[in-house]
């Protein structure tokens, strides 16, 4: 794990999303991860259908099996996610242009429920589904403060306007709920996501991670940093993919 998140952070310094991808729309892990088998990547890959896109990741066994512990409140709780960095500018999904590396995610937090929208288990509550893996789009930015990933989800500054998704969930950071459901099987996971006619699909460039990060434990700037990889499926977070 080690190795990953050194080679997470150093990646993160170099990383340019306008770096040639290889012709590809599936990666084979370069790394392993055993002592983690749901988040151990075997492949990842994003898949164009039309004005959508299929995103999956294919893992060692288990997959969506590990979930993080609860410690009973929002402030230092734990954040699991299958995630895939694009080459996607942040304003096709209605952030800001240019604001950071648009990441399509798939979490889950016992602590808190962040898709205020939708009632994930069907109880009629839709504020207690955060274990429930759901999705997101992050905008991702490098961070100092946040440990040896070096990363963190956008914050927003306090007065700060900003664009935001129709479905962004009232939280001070670029992140979007739009409600679009995990499949899982016993070694994969897969989401597809509808697009605006409107966006260019053809050419984005991806990566697949998985990840835990940690919610600040004042609850403050940064408030969601990459605590720890687990893997990265190019090793270098060099978005070589290539939707087809």
């Amino acid at each position: 794990m080690t190795r990953t998140a050194l080679a997470f952070g150093s990646a993160l310094t170099t990383l340019s999303l306008l770096a040639t991808p290889v012709p590809a729309d599936e990666i084979a892990s370069t790394l392993s991860a055993p002592e983690t088998p749901a988040f151990d990547i075997q492949a990842a890959s994003v898949e164009r259908d039309g004005n959508h896109l299929i995103f999956g990741i294919d893992v060692a066994a288990t997959a969506g099996s590990d979930t993080p512990e609860a410690v009973g409140e929002l402030a230092g709780s734990t954040v699991y996610s299958y995630v895939w960095p694009t080459g996607l500018d942040p304003s096709a999904v209605g952030f800001g242009a240019g604001t950071g590396i648009l990441a399509f995610a798939v979490t889950s937090h016992p602590d808190f429920d962040d898709t205020p929208l939708f009632d994930e288990d069907g109880d009629g509550d839709p504020a207690n589904d955060g274990r429930i893996w759901h999705s997101h789009w992050v905008v991702l930015t490098a961070a100092d403060e946040c440990g040896p990933a070096r990363l963190k989800v956008r914050d927003i500054a306090k007065g700060e306007v900003v664009d935001v998704p129709k479905t962004w969930p009232n939280l001070p950071i670029l992140m979007d709920s739009p409600g679009w459901h995990p499949l899982f099987t016993e070694t994969s996971v897969e989401v597809r996501v509808p697009f605006e006619r409107s966006v260019e699909l053809a050419g984005v460039s991806f990566d697949g991670v998985t990840a835990a990060l940690r919610v600040n434990a004042n609850a403050h700037v940064p408030l969601l940093c990459v605590s720890a990889v687990f893997d990265v499926a190019s090793g270098d977070l060099s978005l070589p993919g290539r939707v087809e």
